[in-house]
């Protein structure tokens, strides 16, 4: 639409410019013999005619500059809010393949809590303590649920005899013993006695802390002796939940924040409660003073986004739900994961993408304005000549002739410039296709020149083998070049996936098994360069969750930039460390070659930036991510980048997670 107004203002200044031109002439051709006269009437009816093209040039135009920027600034806001919603879709999907690990860890926890204060209801020592009740101390039985406590990993388990009374507790000695505690109060107590079984959260008599409350009924015959009762704490869970990078909390029935993986969130709620439910609530969590004073949280409106006021910061994070009947009754699990990059991201990119997009139909719009009007105005002045020619075709007859073949030349001329405007235009598109598929091969030959040298080694030393009659090592080294084959194709699959990240196998994988696989893949360029090599001392190797090639290629990406720093230095050397802090793992590659310079190190991980005389610099892009796409990340360490020629050398890191 823009552009087709944009081009009226343009036809009417030619249409005005072709009247005025045809007028002058016509009152040249008529009134001769008035010649002052026509001339002060011509000039006068060309300057109303010019005035009148000007102003409705001008009219139109500023018409054209709103109608196009209203239609750009529309499609931008438009295209910034189908990305988003897009965006929002990927991480609400992302969410939800979590939602069921994170609710698994609680009912988990809780389903394998839960047995123990059931099994304990039918033990004899249980039931012996419950009939003495009162008339000893349980010494024995308390060991046994000290001892069974820590087996369980529960924070505390007791025994409660029909009035209340705790009469055996696993931290029976300490000084926040259960021992003779009333808890005839307590809902657990009360329904365990009157349904067999009972759960509630709340805090802690004692200990001051939260935790879930899981109670059994102890029978003997029919009548009931007492209650069994296992305390655990939600920390681990917690922990796990935190861990994972959402945030993840519980709430109960009236909408209060139980277990959350925000410790400042806890006993909070979803919405201010009434009257009744805060009384209902300070019952049954046996909170005093607590205000269940409202989250920072605002819930989109049927959107499934969520804003967060954070210290006067509003984040906005996509929000999934799930119903916990498995856990406790009442209870459900929230899983946020925020939103505000991933969103704002989509949205700038989709109007970029679109901005440029309406900005070359536009260009494409003028230019096919442009030829069409060129082409009008070629074919208008054709027929003013031919006009011309068949007033005066009795006595210039001969200039006609020269006229039309002036003519005829002309325009073959512009055809023919057309035509090479045409031909160069395609050869210009191939061009271009030509050098995308350049870039593409040499991507592929950069990351497969690797295993190509290996599949040739191991080929070479086949031959030899065969030659001399040992089939047993031919045959081995002819499986490794079947091995090299299928990792060409896994690193050609890499380099698909750099733009696009699809899902990658990974299983337990030992470090050392993929250090090892490096180091034989450039074992014979190591054994050309002369290259020391210091593999990690002793002989644990941590496992990490990764895929075997994958791995193998960031290393020998590593292991192949500092064979080539390295040449013509004096006694090079490459050392590989392997370290493990918490449950992380460390696998380091340091050189002592020339090192690199601050500028070089700034743009290390860009696309096409490289320090080598033949490089493409896809290397080390391609390897980090990897390392990303293994839930790790690969860095340059401090220090690495420096003056070059100071021989520092440079150190990479692969910072991976550890499986137990």
């Amino acid at each position: 639409m823009p552009v087709r107004i944009s081009a009226q203002p343009a036809f009417a200044w030619a249409d005005f410019r072709i009247t005025l031109a045809a007028r002058l002439r016509a009152k040249g051709r008529g009134q001769t013999t008035q010649a002052g006269t026509d001339s002060e009437s011509q000039g006068f009816a060309g300057r109303e005619l010019l005035g009148e093209a000007v102003a409705r040039l001008r009219n139109g135009r500023w018409l054209v500059v709103v109608v196009a920027l209203a239609v750009l600034a529309g499609a931008i806001v438009i295209a910034g809010r189908i990305a988003s919603g897009q965006a929002a879709d990927n991480l609400r999907d992302t969410a939800l393949a979590a939602l069921p690990l994170a609710a698994g860890t609680l009912t988990g926890e809780i389903e394998k809590q839960r047995l123990v204060p059931l099994v304990l209801a039918r033990d004899d020592a249980v039931r012996g303590a419950l009939r003495r009740a009162g008339k000893m101390q349980e010494a024995a039985l308390n060991d046994k649920l000290k001892a069974i406590a820590g087996d369980a990993s529960a924070s505390a388990i007791y025994v409660i005899d029909t009035a209340g009374i705790a009469i055996s507790a696993s931290n029976a000695g300490e000084p926040a013993s259960f021992v003779g505690i009333d808890y005839n109060f307590r809902h657990y107590f009360q329904e365990a006695m009157a349904n067999g079984a009972a759960s509630q959260y709340g805090l802690g008599t004692i200990s001051g802390r939260p935790g879930l409350y899981l109670a059994s009924r102890v029978d003997d015959g029919g009548k009931p002796l007492g209650v069994t009762v296992l305390k655990v704490e939600l920390d681990r869970v917690e922990a796990n939940w935190r861990s994972s990078g959402f945030l993840v909390f519980v709430t109960d029935e009236r909408g209060v924040v139980l277990a959350t993986s925000q410790p400042d969130w806890r006993f909070h709620a979803l919405a201010p409660l009434s009257p009744s439910d805060a009384a209902a609530a300070h019952d049954q969590l046996q909170l005093a003073d607590a205000a269940f004073e409202p989250l920072p949280l605002r819930r989109g409106a049927g959107d499934g986004l969520a804003t967060i006021d954070s210290a006067g910061k509003l984040r906005q994070f996509v929000e999934v739900v799930q119903d916990l009947p498995g856990a406790v009754p009442g209870w459900r699990l929230w899983l946020l994961t925020p939103a505000d990059a991933a969103l704002s991201s989509a949205a700038n990119t989709a109007r970029l993408t679109t901005l440029l997009g309406l900005l070359l139909t536009g260009l494409l719009a003028y230019v096919l304005t442009r030829r069409r009007r060129t082409r009008r105005l070629r074919q208008e002045a054709l027929a003013r000549m031919n006009a011309e020619l068949e007033s005066r075709v009795s006595t210039r007859t001969a200039e006609l002739t020269r006229s039309n073949n002036a003519l005829a030349g002309e325009i073959a001329e512009r055809e023919n410039a057309e035509a090479k405007v045409r031909r160069l235009r395609d050869d210009l598109a191939q061009a271009n296709r030509l050098s995308i598929l350049g870039q593409i091969a040499a991507g592929v030959a950069h990351e497969i020149n690797q295993p190509v040298a290996a599949i040739r080694t191991y080929a070479e030393n086949a031959g030899r083998f065969l030659d001399s009659g040992k089939t047993e090592p031919a045959s081995g080294n002819l499986t490794s070049i079947v091995s090299m084959t299928e990792r060409i194709g896994a690193i050609t699959s890499t380099l698909r996936t750099f733009a696009r990240r699809p899902g990658t196998a990974a299983s337990p994988l030992p470090v050392r098994e993929a250090i090892d696989g490096a180091l034989s893949l450039l074992s014979g360029r190591i054994r050309d360069s002369g290259v020391t090599i210091v593999k990690p001392r002793g002989n644990v190797s941590p496992a990490v969750m990764a895929s075997r090639i994958r791995l193998e290629q960031i290393l020998v990406n590593l292991l192949q930039n500092a064979l080539d720093a390295m040449k013509d230095q004096p006694d090079p050397r490459i050392e590989i460390e392997l370290a493990e802090r918490d449950d992380r793992v460390l696998i380091s590659v340091r050189d002592n070659g020339p090192g690199l310079g601050p500028e070089a190190a700034g743009n290390l991980f860009m696309p096409f930036q490289t320090t080598k005389e033949k490089g493409l610099g896809l290397g080390l892009v391609i390897s980090q991510e990897i390392a990303q796409e293994l839930g790790g990340t690969l860095r340059l360490d401090p220090g690495s980048a420096s003056a070059p020629g100071s021989a520092s050398g440079a150190s990479f890191t692969i910072d991976l997670r550890r499986i137990e």
